[in-house]
């Protein structure tokens, strides 16, 4: 396949400031990496809080974004082999860019906790560009019969909720409360907790959002805008008035952090996976000492997780609600999800 020298990209040249869309180098890939050409992005609201800087991590810089990448290799190192990825193949490319592969954690299938462990859109570019570079161990493979729009959210959105799930340690019956179930990752986790054989009560505001959750099954829609008491309504949706079993904490505000534990059942899990700049987890030890909750966080996924998350959006289980959009008009989409408008997921098309 012939491979440009420059190509189009939306860089973040400066924190705090909207990307700029430039023409850039198209880079080579290394020994173990792959290039991919990518045909469609997912924007997470992980690469909103990249450009403005939000978290105690350095970042690269200047940088592109973007995290859900698929599209198709159009380049290998020497050291790939050719089943794990050939040209051709299809292939996405996620927050996790790279790992040791050595370390302890690596080890035990926590690559993502690796030490070393390299993120795109972060600390090496990422998928808002027309050409991207992965390692190729850390790449998922996409089958040839799964659309790339579709599965783009898959790859950061889809593994997210899908680990925080496996984390929160609810069985087929049990009714998992979803905050921030309106949104990119609320959407696929309503999904996914359904596949899985969980009730659902999705937490979120505004009528768009209860039509859509109330389409992709959830048992009740709790509007925080317009509810007196949360609490109250919560534990009201739940078999018994107990509470639910698990809460999977999609927010990107503190205040959802703080009321889960009033809500949660006894011997229940609280699993935070949203990142609100600076905030904090607060519970009163009391409570949660004599009632049992488990408080946690589930990052990301493994090499595993995004295997199994992709075969079930492959087996037809999952439909990633998405609109798409050029490439160019990524700095609108920043917009909407700053004003809280996004329902659902945005995917960009890159152009060929």
């Amino acid at each position: 396949m012939s491979i440009p020298d420059m190509q189009w990209a939306q860089v973040v040249e400066k924190t705090g400031t909207h990307p700029v869309y430039k023409q850039i180098p198209v880079a080579k890939p290394g020994p173990d990496e792959i290039l991919v050409k990518i045909r469609y992005s997912g924007v997470c609201h992980t690469d909103l809080h990249a450009m403005n800087g939000d978290w105690p991590l350095t970042s690269k810089m200047p940088f592109v974004g973007g995290h859900e990448g698929a599209g198709i290799v159009v380049a290998k190192g020497d050291l790939v082999d050719d089943k794990d990825f050939q040209i051709g193949d299809h292939a996405g490319l996620k927050w996790l860019n790279s790992s040791c592969l050595s370390c302890e954690m690596c080890m035990q299938s926590d690559e993502p906790l690796c030490a070393d462990a390299q993120l795109s859109g972060y600390t090496v570019d990422g998928t808002f560009q027309q050409y991207a570079i992965g390692k190729a161990a850390l790449a998922s493979k996409i089958p040839k019969g799964v659309p790339l729009d579709a599965a783009a959210p898959i790859l950061c959105a889809g593994i997210t909720v899908y680990k925080g799930l496996k984390e929160a340690g609810v069985r087929p019956g049990q009714t998992i409360a979803i905050v921030g179930a309106g949104g990119g990752l609320g959407s696929l986790a309503q999904q996914y907790a359904k596949a899985m054989g969980l009730r659902t009560i999705a937490i979120d505001a505004g009528d768009e959002k209860k039509a859509m959750c109330e389409s992709l099954g959830a048992e009740a829609f709790i509007d925080f805008s317009k509810s007196t008491d949360i609490v109250a309504d919560v534990k009201a949706a739940t078999p018994g008035g107990l509470g639910a079993h698990a809460v999977i904490l999609l927010a990107v505000a503190e205040k959802p952090f703080q009321q889960a534990t009033e809500y949660v059942r006894s011997h229940g899990s609280v699993v935070a996976i949203g990142l609100p700049a600076n905030a904090y987890l607060r519970a009163p030890v009391f409570t949660t000492v004599v009632r049992m909750i488990s408080i946690k966080g589930s990052y990301v996924g493994n090499r595993q997780d995004g295997a199994e998350a992709l075969d079930f959006f492959a087996r037809g289980l999952i439909k990633a609600p998405f609109k798409t959009v050029p490439l160019k008009d990524l700095p609108r989409v920043f917009e909407l999800m700053e004003q809280g408008k996004i329902v659902g997921r945005y995917v960009l098309e890159i152009p060929e």
